[in-house]
């Protein structure tokens, strides 16, 4: 019989990508108002607050499952709060504050670059726009692992949770 894991619809689907936003923002930066920028990292953070809600309530129906049948022995909220609270730190680095930071400062340098070389306004914030998009597929999976080592390493042993990689 094969067992298949169950599909996470904020991890495995498309809507993975509703957390990438603030990046695609961070990319058009030049060529947007601060406030379309602004807006960009409201979705990824919805899609952050969502995946935890998520989380948190599958959590809670497992724990009050192992509660019940005697074999968990901590708190069902409490174990909850604490997965949730891992999701939400997770998702906060690896899908908003890491990869914008990163967008915004090779979008800030490459048009550095550009304005030492003398090339046009409108030119410069093409290429910028373009070099942090095409930025984006590349520093996302270094990301999301460094945030998992980094939290396997710190936060998950003080919360008292599974570590993510094996």
């Amino acid at each position: 019989m094969d067992s298949k894991p169950e599909l996470d619809f904020f991890r495995d689907t498309p809507v993975r990508y509703l957390g990438y936003a603030n990046e695609i923002g961070e990319s058009f930066r030049s060529m947007i108002s601060q406030a379309a920028v602004r807006a960009t990292y409201g979705i990824s953070f919805g899609y952050v607050f969502m995946d935890v809600i998520d989380k948190g309530k599958k959590s809670l129906e497992k724990e009050k499952d192992l509660a019940r049948s005697g074999i968990e022995k901590e708190s069902p909220a409490i174990k909850t709060a604490k997965i949730a609270s891992d999701c939400l730190i997770w998702q906060s680095f690896a899908s908003v504050i890491i990869p914008g930071f990163t967008i915004n400062r090779i979008c800030k340098l490459s048009s550095f670059i550009m304005q030492k070389r003398n090339v046009a306004l409108r030119t410069n914030k093409i290429l910028t726009t373009i070099i942090g998009l095409g930025s984006i597929p590349l520093i996302i999976h270094p990301i999301d692992h460094a945030c998992h080592v980094v939290m396997d390493k710190t936060i998950r042993p003080i919360l008292g949770i599974e570590t993510h990689l094996k």
